[in-house]
């Protein structure tokens, strides 16, 4: 008996795909072969075992983009947007996909394209794919997986399926019949989602499915198609070519939630746990920056991409006892300033289960009053208290600073440096002559990420002492981040409120924390940089 799925599901989470439907039919049969594809021919490569079932959501998508078909009998539905939370399970979904359009799909001579922002990201879809080929005897002698390049072929079809990334927007020759576009926020441009695009013209019924969690950059290409589903789910544009499913945290709701967890996360108990979901939530509550990530990547919410980083009930709860630290070995972050405004040194020090920071800030003496009025800050009050530090005149004197650290470096064993380059090529060459190892730091994603990652964590842990440091306890206050499309995070100078130098100085710090000391990189005729050179 053959298999048939009688109706049309009449909701995806919001879009009924019955609208706009004149002229088009349901084909039940092709419905129901889609959707038992799935379990008949895949089967689960990571965290489960056995048939690859798909979960009602899922089973509703499939079929909904199957079934349909336009009069002449070619699929309805060109283009499909899928936009989940993470571990919901849309990228083994997707990979199923894929298999099913290179070997079961109707277009001859199939091209299947899995894209994405980088090598890695293009190889998350591709990957599981490539597993559930070897898995599958049945796939396995129709299939060839060719994993240093990144290819299953389908000799019999003339058919391949391949993983590229965003820089093979470059190249030109692709005839694709099903593209499957993972994570779409993470594309630095529009050039490869237009070049696949427009690449499937010669097809009968190509297929674009784009997948994704919600991103932060409101000009990306991502949410320009987010945009358009959005109209398309809710009847503002009709596209009955368009196939839209949402989940996302609705306007105004509480991301505290549970029940809204639920109602975002399909998978939720299955492939995503609700003991996971209320430990990252309990993160959040505690990291004002983790909260954007969690409504990001759990609720699917589009957040900003500079947000309030440390929570002050986070920083209080660190350490705050006086140390006696005098001959023990540390590292340093240098932040100079312009000549009229703070400049910080932060020496961090491993000592038992936690990281002491021991500061210096310096501000020039003849502005201060002024400053103090402006900004409505105790800098008069902290000079007088010793936690700030008056260089002599109307601008910083870098010759001062340069003694202060000659001073702390006979004090304490100072193993490197860390300086933020700009500003301070003079200061650092002095440094070095003096016979400090210094280190150029970068202060992009790729040097301060990591550092200002681990700095976060030691902070929630309690694992930071910052001795009670009113100064610090400002800037910390005053720290917004900039986050990227891949999570990765750092302090902007540019997007923060206040005065952040000493915890930018900070994360330098902690940074070069624990690296042997060298040969002072500003000794090299190509000063390397700490990650790279931003």
């Amino acid at each position: 008996m053959v298999k048939r799925i009688a109706r049309p599901p009449r909701s995806l989470n919001g879009y009924d795909p019955n609208r706009d439907a004149d002229g088009l039919r349901w084909d039940g049969v092709a419905a129901a072969n889609a959707v038992e594809f799935f379990p008949t021919c895949l089967c689960h490569v990571k965290g489960f075992t056995g048939p690859l079932r798909l979960a009602k959501w899922q089973r509703d998508f499939v079929a909904t983009l199957y079934g349909w078909k336009r009069a002449d009998g070619t699929r309805r539905y060109r283009e499909a947007f899928l936009a989940v939370p993470r571990k919901n399970g849309k990228t083994t979904m997707c990979a199923g996909i894929a298999l099913h359009e290179l070997a079961c799909g109707q277009e001859p001579g199939p091209e299947v394209y899995s894209a994405a922002g980088s090598r890695d990201q293009a190889t998350l879809t591709f990957d599981p794919a490539a597993e559930m080929v070897r898995k599958q005897p049945m796939l396995a002698k129709r299939l060839k997986v060719i994993s240093s390049t990144k290819r299953i072929l389908y000799a019999d079809k003339h058919g391949l399926y391949r993983a590229i990334p965003a820089e093979a927007a470059t190249s030109h020759g692709f005839n694709p019949s099903c593209v499957v576009f993972d994570e779409l926020h993470t594309q630095p441009n529009r050039d490869l989602y237009d070049v696949l695009k427009t690449g499937q013209g010669a097809r009968s019924q190509p297929l674009f499915v784009s997948i994704t969690t919600a991103g932060h950059d409101r000009h990306s290409i991502c949410w320009e198609v987010w945009d358009y589903a959005r109209k398309v789910r809710d009847g503002i544009i009709s596209d009955p070519h368009f196939l839209p499913m949402i989940y996302e945290l609705p306007e105004g709701a509480d991301w505290q939630d549970e029940v809204v967890w639920h109602a975002v996360n399909p998978n939720l108990g299955e492939s995503v746990s609700l003991d996971f979901l209320r430990e990252e939530c309990c993160r959040a509550k505690e990291t004002a920056a983790y909260e954007n990530t969690f409504r990001n990547l759990y609720l699917n919410q589009w957040t900003e991409a500079s947000v309030r980083w440390i929570g002050t009930d986070a920083w209080s709860r660190c350490n705050n006892r006086t140390v006696d630290l005098q001959g023990f070995e540390c590292s340093g972050g240098l932040d100079l300033s312009t000549v009229t405004d703070l400049s910080a040194l932060v020496l961090a020090f491993r000592r038992d289960d936690e990281i002491v920071l021991e500061c210096r800030f310096w501000c020039p003496e003849e502005g201060i009053r002024k400053r103090s009025h402006r900004d409505r800050v105790p800098y008069q009050q902290w000079v007088k208290d010793g936690w700030l530090i008056a260089t002599p005149g109307e601008s910083i004197d870098y010759g001062f600073i340069r003694q202060e650290i000659i001073d702390l470096s006979r004090k304490y064993q100072i193993r490197k440096l860390a300086i933020d380059r700009w500003n301070a090529t003079q200061l650092a060459t002095e440094l070095i002559d003096d016979g400090l190892d210094v280190v150029a730091f970068g202060q992009g994603y790729a040097s301060m990420s990591s550092p200002a990652k681990s700095f976060e964590a030691s902070i929630i842990n309690g694992e930071i002492n910052h001795q009670g440091n009113p100064i610090l306890r400002w800037m910390a206050s005053n720290v917004v981040v900039e986050q990227d499309a891949a999570g990765n995070i750092k302090p902007s100078k540019s997007k923060s409120t206040e005065r952040i130098d000493g915890i930018v100085a900070a994360v330098m710090a902690i940074g070069v924390l624990g690296q042997d000391a060298g040969a002072s990189v500003y000794a090299t005729e190509k000063p390397f940089y700490v990650g790279s050179e931003e």
